[in-house]
């Protein structure tokens, strides 16, 4: 098969192109870096040609609702709309766990996001994951009150990102399946303790606080809306053996 990937070379989409091409697939890279714009459309149709399914999980570093709603409704709705033309028969998006839950900007994009895929006249797989182990090292660094780091309350479930693009390539492979069951960690977390691990594994040795921080993202986690439901699928890696496997000093 010939399997495109937009936002190919981000944090799962490394992971989700890897996994493509060890099951013996073609893959494409959907990015700027090479040659695809998907919110102006530019390169998408050559891109997509001779594509048999295209997975979605292009991002954007925004706080804004406005602009989340705007890049993923224009991104996925140029994606799913040359995907029709060129007649590729599968659409697989990768959501979060909770976004209809907690009212928090980013993920009013994501919900938009999803009901772009939902209205496609493209087959679709939607498939919502739980934080990654990477987010513990995304909060340290953007967590800070000047020079001190933040340790926020929260509670959490990472998954390997990794796992996430075996998951998103195996169903790429396959037929439309709608909304899947969710995939989470194999354990909950606390993101307080995830973040010091994460410093002191790269020799920060400072005093990291852990507090309420406020807003709609944090206030819903700490109260449990990210964290799976029941019927969810568990992945195998635990933070900690994320931790201990990540190569960098």
């Amino acid at each position: 098969m010939r399997i495109a990937v937009a936002g190919g070379t981000g944090v799962v989409g490394r992971h989700t192109v890897d996994a493509v091409r060890a099951g013996g697939h073609e893959a494409v890279v959907l990015s700027r870096s090479h040659g695809v714009d998907l919110v102006t459309g530019r390169g998408l149709d050559a891109a997509l040609d001779g594509a048999d399914a295209v997975i979605d999980v292009a991002s954007i570093e925004t706080l804004k609702a406005s602009a989340a709603i705007e890049f993923f409704t224009a991104a996925t709705g140029n994606l799913v709309s040359a995907a029709g033309d060129a007649g590729v028969g599968h659409v697989v998006l990768l959501s979060i766990v909770g976004i209809d839950r907690i009212p928090y900007d980013y993920y009013a994009g994501k919900v938009a996001q999803e009901k772009v895929v939902e209205a496609s006249r493209v087959p679709w797989t939607i498939l919502r994951a739980t934080q990654f182990h990477e987010f513990a090292e995304q909060m340290f660094e953007r967590a800070k009150l000047g020079p001190l780091h933040l340790a926020p309350n929260a509670r959490t479930q990472p998954v390997s990102a990794r796992e996430v693009g075996e998951r998103l390539a195996a169903l790429a492979a396959g037929g439309p399946q709608g909304r899947v069951r969710d995939l989470a960690g194999p354990r909950e977390e606390r993101l307080a303790d995830m973040i010091r691990a994460f410093a002191r594994r790269e020799g920060y040795r400072g005093w990291i606080p852990a507090l309420n921080v406020p807003g709609p993202q944090m206030a819903g986690m700490r109260a449990g809306l990210a964290l799976p439901g029941p019927d969810a699928d568990l992945g195998r890696q635990t933070f900690a053996e994320w931790l201990a496997a990540d190569s960098r000093p």
